[in-house]
């Protein structure tokens, strides 16, 4: 004796049904998925050359801690003394107390070379892109910090919140095999 148990069309068109759905369902997030990592051609970025430091890259992003860091253009700096982008231009004393550091999370660090040289490094982990650091080495130095869309952090968004509010249309696509622009003569990292 069979135990097979008979099935009536009406289950057979609801079983079938939910079943063309659900690959139907499945295809297209696959789809989805495949386009966000897969042959992404162009991403986002900053031109430095255009970028005015308004500020907006720190609170317009999508994340909570924007994809925008400050990067230091080594072979351009001057390894100033009193360098604009570290210490505000009515600095107390030129010391590393908080009080005479311009950067709200002292994500830059200042280290001694010799005198009278400091290099000027920062911390991706502390900078949230709020440009302070960028507008004071522009005013008063050699522009060799600037910012940055971090791809590592960045989600390549279709329409960019950061580029959507930035005043001087300094945010752009460029092609992701080429995502960083640069200033100066630096190594691409």
């Amino acid at each position: 004796m069979s135990s097979k148990k008979s099935i009536n069309r009406k289950e057979f068109i609801s079983k079938g049904s939910r079943i063309a759905v659900s690959l139907c369902l499945g295809g297209m997030c696959g789809h989805i998925l495949a386009n966000r990592s897969v042959g992404r051609e162009t991403v986002w970025q900053i031109d430095p050359a255009k970028c005015v430091q308004c500020g907006n890259c720190a609170i317009n992003c999508i994340h909570t801690q924007s994809a925008v860091r400050c990067v230091h253009a080594f072979d351009v700096c001057g390894y100033c003394n009193l360098c604009g982008g570290y210490f505000p231009p009515a600095a107390n004393d030129l010391n590393t107390g908080a009080e005479n550091l311009l950067c709200p999370t002292a994500a830059i660090k200042r280290t001694f070379v010799e005198e009278p040289f400091f290099e000027y490094s920062i911390n991706k982990e502390l900078c949230f892109g709020c440009g302070k650091c960028v507008k004071g080495c522009a005013a008063f130095g050699n522009s060799s910090l600037y910012l940055q869309i971090q791809h590592d952090i960045c989600t390549n968004c279709n329409e960019c919140a950061i580029g959507r509010s930035c005043p001087a249309d300094a945010i752009s696509r460029v092609p992701a095999n080429d995502p960083y622009k640069l200033r100066g003569n630096l190594i691409k990292t």
